[in-house]
């Protein structure tokens, strides 16, 4: 069964009976998955860029934006104008695969994984997630890594609130820690 469909014929019916939604539209949806790896050290070095572009490309599927410096930092020797970054904004289709995966095969495989944090909801119903290291998706292929860097993962809904976007998650499998 598609993702997709999991989350209307499973998710939709167990949220609406939670939060008392009348329409099916008012029931939390996830909007669009970002991914984005920051260049930090490697900003000057043209083989951690193409490295950056390649993991993107390979993990989401398609060709990743370079994000630019909107103004000079001369502490961290940025110039205005420089590549910082790199990111993907996944949506329809390819973001319910990409969920899919991330839940069912590439959090399974992060070492010492005990669980996301229950702490990363930006208050507007979205949730951030940041890996350490790229392998842990089934693309990346470990003997082919010169360079590993880190990854991070934005998901976002329609949800307004973070208990009914926590909620969403968890129905859609998502291992957040239990509270204490």
């Amino acid at each position: 069964m598609a993702f997709q469909t999991f989350y209307k014929e499973e998710v939709v019916p167990k949220l609406k009976e939670e939060f008392g939604y009348k329409n099916i539209h008012a029931v939390p949806t996830v909007k669009t998955v970002t991914l984005n790896v920051g260049l930090g050290a490697g900003i000057k070095d043209a083989k951690y860029i193409e490295t950056a572009e390649k993991t993107l490309t390979r993990i989401s599927g398609q060709k990743p934006v370079s994000t630019k410096a909107r103004k000079s930092i001369a502490g961290f020797k940025i110039r205005q104008g420089l590549v910082v970054g790199m990111k993907v904004t996944l949506r329809g289709k390819r973001m319910w695969d990409f969920l899919e995966k991330l839940i069912k095969v590439s959090l399974p495989r992060v070492r010492d994984f005990r669980g996301l944090p229950n702490t990363s909801f930006d208050g507007q119903g979205n949730y951030s997630i940041g890996l350490k290291e790229h392998i842990a998706f089934p693309e990346i292929r470990s003997e082919e890594i010169d360079i590993i860097h880190g990854i991070q993962i934005t998901i976002s809904t329609s949800a307004k609130t973070d208990p009914e976007a926590k909620a969403l998650l968890t129905k859609l499998g998502l291992p957040l820690k239990k509270e204490e």
